[in-house]
């Protein structure tokens, strides 16, 4: 019997989510929950067989074992309490929360009512760099010693996105965050952090920049280099190399093709992959398929919530590093 689940979020990332759920056999999407937009909304619903309904009505089914969390960060507090004090599993899209205490009370709820939570820092699911942190886990490479992460976006996100996105550290480089703690084996005990304003001049006015650059050094004095943009007009760049004591294990850029044209004037080749909705179509399948995992064999969530509360405490002092342009001890 199929898993009714409730999806929160009729952006692109609940489009993905959506059709993943529609997708695997042992789920039903029954309910979408949107924003403002009640024609999107519906527009979704309808595709998958769902109905678009309040968080009220899809809370209140007590059929509705999962809930899909994708909707703007600053509901996800409030969408965590309603969902555990429900009795549902939850699966949230990262981050959390955009502060620490907002983040606390929602883990707090999911605590009390004791039910399953799995967060959605999808790139620990892509095939790539799953099996290059096996390689880093199984001492392929000896000891860790240093990992350099690149992020870079092919185009800023709507000014509109970034007035509530939390910043760059806390929207963006979160992500990276976690890769960085996932790969280095141990805890960060200082940073230093510094961002520019590259891309887009209005991004500044807001208070946020569009290009950083995050060193993570941690108490063993293994190093973690971390370098994103919001402007990479080749495509969504997205590659990661891990340095150990024994040799050196990377993954680089996915291009729509592996074929390569080779003549007297140069080498032509696919750029990479344009954005995250391509690049990790199969991390974000993976992640349903974990989350049914977690309702129907009580497996633990791969990503939970140390993780997430662990990542915005770097995002917070990467924050601080770069008002203040000092490091900051963890």
């Amino acid at each position: 019997m199929a898993i009714d689940m409730a999806l929160f979020g009729a952006g692109r990332i609940g489009e993905i989510h959506a059709a993943n759920i529609a997708r695997h056999p042992g789920t039903r999407l029954r309910y979408v929950v949107g924003g403002l937009d009640r024609n999107r909304t519906e527009t979704l619903a309808a595709k998958y067989g769902a109905a678009a309904v309040s968080a009220d009505v899809a809370l209140g089914d007590g059929g509705v074992q999962g809930v899909a969390i994708a909707s703007p960060t600053p509901t996800h507090p409030d969408l965590i309490i309603k969902a555990a004090g429900a009795g549902k599993a939850i699966f949230c899209e990262k981050p959390i929360a955009l502060d620490l205490q907002q983040l606390d009370a929602s883990l707090e709820a999911v605590k009390t009512a004791g039910v399953p939570f799995f967060l959605g820092f999808n790139r620990r699911f892509d095939p790539s760099f799953h099996q290059l942190h096996n390689a880093v886990k199984n001492g392929q490479i000896g000891a860790v010693e240093m990992v350099n992460i690149t992020s870079r976006d092919p185009a800023p996100p709507p000014l509109a996105y970034l007035q509530t996105s939390g910043g760059i550290f806390a929207d963006m480089v979160i992500h990276d965050f976690d890769m960085a703690r996932w790969l280095l084996g141990e805890e960060p005990t200082e940073i230093f952090a510094t961002a520019s304003c590259l891309v887009n001049p209005e991004i500044a006015q807001l208070g946020d920049a569009d290009t950083a650059m995050i060193i993570l050094k941690t108490i063993s004095g293994k190093l973690a280099h971390i370098n994103v943009s919001r402007r990479a007009v080749y495509g969504y760049d997205q590659r990661i190399e891990v340095f150990g004591s024994a040799g050196m294990v990377q993954a680089g850029n996915h291009t729509p093709t592996t074929v390569e044209l080779a003549t007297a004037t140069g080498v032509i080749r696919d750029k990479p992959l344009h954005f995250f909705l391509e690049r990790y179509a199969a991390a974000y399948q993976r992640e349903i398929d974990h989350f049914v995992d977690i309702i129907t064999k009580g497996l633990s969530p791969l990503v939970g919530v140390d993780d997430g509360r662990k990542a915005l405490i770097l995002a917070e002092a990467a924050r601080l590093s770069a008002t203040t342009n000092q490091s900051v001890k963890l």
